[in-house]
Order: C-alpha cells, then structure tokens, then sequence
C-alpha cells in the first residue's frame, strides 16, 4: 500500500510517500511546498493545490493521511489553514483516494509510544524506523512522514481487529 502523509499548512505544506507491505515500510519521496509571504493569500492556495495535484499524480497513492487540525488561539490563522487544508485534500477527493485523519497525540503514540513525546523524540524514531540517514527537513516534512507512518500501522491494527471478529 503506497500512502501519502500530509502535514497541512499554507507556508509549508509538509509530504512524505512510503509503502507499507509486510509490517515494514519503505521511503517513497518526501519533501515540503511553499508558499512566501509576499504572495497572495490566493495564489498561495492554488500553488498548494497544483503541487499536491503533481504529488499525488507522480506517486498515485492508495490513501491519505493529514494531521487534523486543532486550535485554541488565532481565529485569522485557523481559518487560513483551513482553507489551505481544504485545497490540500482537493486532489486526493477528485482521485477518490481515502483519506484518514490523525492527531498529533494519536501519531505520538503511534511512532514512540508515548502521547507526551518530545518532537525530537518522534522525528528520531521515524528516520529509524524507515532507515534514514537524517531526519526530513523542515519539521513539517518530517510530521508528513510520521502521519504516513501512523496510518500504515493504523491500518494494520484494523486488518488484525478485522480478522479476529471474523474468526468469532
């Protein structure tokens, strides 16, 4: 299963692509799109929409992941992430891809352990766990690619969950 993490956002919109079959995963492609500051708040939606449509058409994956957003201060940026969100999930809604939502303490649990764990924590145990010899950078990629991580061993918890209800 090739799955696509995304850690949404309207500066950085973090990515990673990898394959989970057996238990293990493997590296497909990871980086960031970007938008600047000085660009139209418009301009920089369609930039994230036409780069996460050349994404998903280079690397045709089979589900998504994205971090599901939360806030509790800056209504203005809320909403802008929002929207950058929304034009984030576009692509993948027209390619009929699935796409499954995750918290930042459900991805801590999943990758250490641990709901409390540090960034640092997390981010070492992905490069580990997929082999790298550095963490993704910037820290949005390196999130995309923890996402992706989580919805792999998310799905295989309800592959094994399926198959003990269907042996009862």
């Amino acid at each position: 299963m090739r799955i696509l993490g995304i850690d949404p956002g309207y500066a950085i919109v973090g990515y990673g692509v990898v394959d989970y079959n057996g238990g293990s995963f493997s590296t497909v492609s990871f980086g960031a799109i970007t938008t600047g500051a000085d660009m139209p708040f418009s301009k920089r939606l369609k930039t994230i929409y036409d780069d996460m449509c050349e994404i998903i058409n280079t690397y045709l994956p089979d589900e998504m992941g994205i971090e599901k957003l939360f806030f509790n201060s800056n209504e203005k940026t809320a909403i802008d992430v929002a929207q950058a969100r929304g034009v984030t999930l576009l692509p993948a809604i027209q390619k009929n891809i699935p796409i499954y939502e995750y918290t930042p303490l459900q991805v801590k649990c999943s990758i250490a352990g641990y709901g409390r764990a540090e960034k640092k924590q997390v981010q070492e145990m992905t490069r580990t766990m997929l082999r790298l010899k550095a963490v993704p950078k910037p820290d949005d990629t390196a999130d995309a690619v923890a996402i992706a991580i989580t919805h792999g061993l998310s799905v295989n918890s309800r592959r094994i969950m399926d198959s003990v209800k269907n042996k009862d």
